[in-house]
């Protein structure tokens, strides 16, 4: 390597900045490529979706996080490929087109998008979550249903209009239906003066046989029963088998809805079809205990889009993963820079599972111990604010969040764009 190796590192999410602030102080180059200029804590995601947060309250500049780490420089273009013989990542920036980025060590973490499973025409009338666009998209989805409601005559039109399907009762989904239940019984119960708020219809889809499959039985039993309480309808075990601009067709019934949200599943990015690389099943990319691409030790994937077993299971695609597989990776490119032993395998530390279920409510899996209740929900946020990315963005969320506990108000309600 002429003079110090540089390390490309292809996303800004948990495990790419993980990765990044690993090499602060390592003799290399490091460059982050990420197709937006911000970290997103994707965790939180729904809750902008559901008018509790503002964007900003939720994502930071990676060029501000990164700031004070005088090794690091942010590209701001979309990664198409990787030429592996040659080592160089390939990317289209604007007003310049494919630029090659010659590396020497290179670390994948393109995380996820939505999976249809095979039904893409879906997607057209089902957005999914993932993005801040996706997020402020789905919020006004939302309350222009109300706000279209409320011009509405007939009120069976109205009924159908205040009807939101979620598809898929994961993490995401459960913590959806609870949100959205909450902002139409209780933020805005009083606002409307020809519908009533509380009359909306929350549906939680589910083709499996119960909630939260990741989680232990008793805490999928208890989650269902909170949701019940708070007025969502719950259909598990039953396929959705068509959905268009009207509403959506689950196990031959037909449900009129204004909003349909797709809450069910995730692919990986391309980063196995750049490399020409083993997967498994779900299309992740197949890795070394270190968590790189056979036969090329210099490349690296962690995240949601690398495929490792522990103890016999794939890892989970959770930000503890990404974040722990992204330390790991830094840590093992700085010791092979100084000449150092490589560091054991990689291997997991399991820090437990959460999901929050509307206010004073979240349930958490941690080996046998299993909570649910206002404890798990204070730890839930605890845990939550404590990883946001920069002080500031800790500060507006917990501020946000107490003003919203006292007074029922959700402060991002504000319907932006055309839908």
């Amino acid at each position: 390597m002429a003079g110090r190796p540089r390390v490309v590192i292809v996303g800004g999410g948990f495990g790419g900045l993980a990765a990044a602030k690993a090499l602060a102080h390592a003799p290399v180059d490091v460059l982050l490529v990420d197709r937006t200029n911000h970290h997103l804590f994707q965790p939180l995601l729904y809750q902008v979706a559901t008018a509790g947060l503002a964007p900003g309250d939720i994502a930071a500049p990676i060029r501000q996080i990164l700031r004070a780490q005088k090794n690091a420089t942010v590209m701001m273009a979309e990664a198409t490929g990787v030429d592996a013989g040659a080592r160089e990542l390939l990317v289209q920036v604007p007003e310049r087109g494919e630029v090659r980025l010659a590396y020497d060590f290179l670390v994948l973490a393109t995380g996820v998008a939505q999976s249809y499973f095979g039904r893409d025409d879906f997607a057209r009338f089902a957005p999914g979550l993932k993005t801040l666009e996706h997020a402020t998209s789905v919020r006004a989805r939302i309350l222009g249903a109300f706000e279209r409601a409320e011009t509405l005559e007939r009120p069976a039109a109205r009924r159908d209009l205040l009807t939101v399907v979620l598809v898929g009762a994961g993490p995401t989904g459960v913590e959806m239906a609870g949100a959205i239940a909450e902002l139409a019984r209780a933020t805005l119960a009083e606002d409307f003066r020809r519908v009533d708020p509380k009359s909306a219809r929350v549906v939680l889809v589910e083709a499996g046989p119960r909630v939260l499959p990741t989680f232990h039985e008793s805490l999928a039993a208890k989650v269902h029963a909170r949701l019940e309480r708070m007025g969502v309808e719950i259909r598990v075990g039953r396929p959705v088998e068509q959905i268009d601009e009207r509403g959506v067709v689950v196990d031959g019934e037909r449900i009129e809805a204004g909003v349909v949200l797709w809450t069910a599943g995730v692919k990986p990015s391309p980063a196995a079809a750049w490399l020409g690389a083993a997967t498994d099943r779900a299309g992740r990319v197949s890795v070394e205990p270190d968590l790189s691409v056979p036969g090329r030790p210099e490349i690296f994937v962690v995240g949601d889009v690398a495929a490792k077993l522990q103890e016999g299971a794939p890892l989970p695609g959770v930000a503890q993963v990404a974040i722990q597989g992204g330390r790991y990776v830094g840590r093992t490119i700085a010791r092979r820079v100084a000449g150092r032993p490589a560091p054991p395998p990689f291997r997991y530390r399991d820090k437990g599972n959460l999901a929050v279920v509307g206010r004073n409510y979240a349930v958490l899996e941690r080996g046998r111990l299993r909570l649910s209740g206002w404890l798990a929900w204070l730890l839930w946020a605890t845990i939550h604010i404590g990883y946001l990315a920069e002080f500031n963005n800790k500060l507006l969320v917990f501020t946000q969040w107490v003003w919203s506990y006292f007074t029922w108000q959700r402060g991002s309600r504000l319907i932006l764009g055309r839908h």
